[in-house]
């Protein structure tokens, strides 16, 4: 195990798209409690979708240590930065753009820049300094949140208006935070905690790179998910998880279900074999175009009406709406959604085309 491609990984990397398409395209306004987003603190399973993405990317990269080394050529991380920018910067030019209130953050952009300083640190720090720096980080973060005063609000004020984050994004980029609000989920300091949980999935890529059996993977990994979900939820009353600050106690919180989530699909499909998956690897080894492509469907229904009604709407009455209730009929619009992007992926997985940024 210490070189070649993870299956749970890719599995893992499909179940976490799947989850995304869950969360972003119910086919009504309602939906199930786990699958919309907390309105400021707690942590819904939705809540968990994005860090997933960041601690696979994590271990992704340290598989790739190969070619993460000094001296390795930037060009290509460069390159896949820009296209994951300019793709995100596509994505929130859809369907309106306006110069004056344009959105620069986004998704793409964020996993972007987290890339790039996962990959410095793994280039230039040891596993044990790299340790020593996301500590560092989020301590020094959570002291931040906590002690740097705000003008109009003070300190340790942690609301979408009074955070220090959410001031930061106000002076950097006034009205082109999201939908003009007053923070950007994928904001400027809250991106520092993001880069965490990117290197806490490089500390499970290199646990899962080592000569330890594969029982002995499966548990450690595990156990250290369970600590980390533990020490979130202890660090939770001092400092709230929150996925749009990207607190401190969000990040250990997260890292650590992500782990377990890894940890289980390890052993169900690298060490037992289990089989079936195909249609979650197809999406897993195509995340990005997945992610793009779901994301044009959504901005289609969604902003196509007739007779002033969404297509998204139309769809999922049409096909839901009379024999299911409202939640439901959501959520089998989404799910078959989803499904309907794996089968399109799968001949690309079958013939081992892979469309990466």
């Amino acid at each position: 195990m210490s070189a070649g491609r993870l299956k749970s990984l890719d599995v893992f990397r499909g179940l976490t798209i799947a989850g995304m398409v869950l969360v972003n395209g119910p086919g009504l306004d309602a939906a199930y409690a786990p699958l919309r987003h907390s309105r400021w603190d707690g942590c819904s399973a939705a809540d968990l979708v994005f860090p997933f993405f960041l601690f696979i990317m994590g271990t992704a990269l340290a598989f790739a240590s190969a070619r993460n080394v000094p001296g390795a050529p930037w060009g290509p991380v460069f390159r896949r930065a820009a296209v994951l920018v300019g793709l995100g910067l596509f994505l929130n030019a859809i369907p309106y753009w306006h110069p004056a209130t344009f959105r620069f953050p986004g998704v793409l952009q964020r996993i972007a820049v987290c890339y790039l300083a996962a990959v410095a640190v793994q280039r230039r720090l040891s596993w044990r300094a790299q340790a020593w720096l996301a500590a560092a980080l989020l301590v020094g973060y959570a002291a931040a949140l906590r002690w740097v005063p705000v003008p109009g609000f003070g300190a340790g004020v942690l609301t979408p208006e009074g955070s220090l984050p959410s001031y930061v994004d106000r002076l950097l980029l006034g009205p082109h935070t999201y939908y003009q609000g007053p923070f950007d989920p994928e904001g400027f300091l809250s991106t520092l905690p993001a880069v965490v949980t990117v290197l806490l999935g490089g500390f499970a890529g290199a646990w899962l790179r080592g000569e330890r059996s594969p029982a002995e993977k499966a548990a450690g990994l595990a156990a250290a998910g369970a600590v980390g979900v533990a020490l979130g939820m202890l660090w939770a009353p001092v400092l709230p998880l929150n996925k749009a600050l990207w607190s401190s106690s969000y990040v250990l919180y997260s890292g650590g279900w992500a782990a377990l989530g890894l940890a289980l699909c390890f052993w169900a499909f690298d060490v037992r074999g289990l089989r079936g998956t195909e249609p979650f690897e197809a999406l897993g080894v195509n995340a990005i175009l997945a992610y793009v492509a779901h994301i044009l469907t959504l901005k289609f229904l969604v902003y196509t009406k007739l007779g002033g009604v969404s297509l998204r709407l139309l769809v999922c009455g049409a096909l839901f709406g009379g024999w299911l209730p409202p939640m439901a009929a959501s959520l089998a619009f989404a799910l078959s959604h989803a499904a309907l992007w794996a089968a399109a992926l799968t001949p690309l997985h079958r013939r081992r085309i892979f469309l990466k940024a």
